[in-house]
């Protein structure tokens, strides 16, 4: 059960620089470039809605196991090194105490406040082209 170890301790791995993200993204220090990248895959890991859904047997977890681990590759080499060093400290500190370790119902509200937003501007572009045309 070795590679089953090595995964945990992988998945704690991306759980911590998802945490350091998110701090980044509160960092002045962060370039505003970075701090959108670092938005959209901290967005993303925490969505409900994927590329894939996951209902669809092994590509429905590719995409999670892919674009989450690239995204945040992508986006650490945005945030200046020191920043980053610092995130992640205070990453691994929120992680050791896990009761402060939950985003809770506010993460989730604004993910679900985003996608909502989102979709009912697709509905509102998409009825107004249909609706010009005709």
């Amino acid at each position: 059960m070795q590679w089953l170890e090595h995964w945990k301790t992988r998945a704690r791995g991306l759980e911590r620089e998802l945490y350091a993200l998110y701090f980044a993204i509160k960092d002045e220090r962060t370039p505003w470039y970075a701090k959108a990248a670092a938005f959209c895959v901290v967005a993303y890991a925490l969505s409900p809605v994927d590329l894939i859904p996951d209902a669809i047997p092994v590509l429905g977890y590719l995409d999670d196991l892919i674009v989450v681990p690239v995204g945040i590759m992508l986006v650490r080499r945005l945030i200046p090194p020191m920043v980053l060093a610092e995130c992640r400290e205070r990453a691994q500190a929120r992680l050791e105490d896990r009761r402060a370790a939950r985003l809770g119902w506010l993460g989730m509200a604004m993910v679900v406040i985003i996608w909502t937003i989102l979709f009912v501007l697709l509905v509102y572009f998409v009825r107004r082209c249909f609706l010009e045309r005709t």
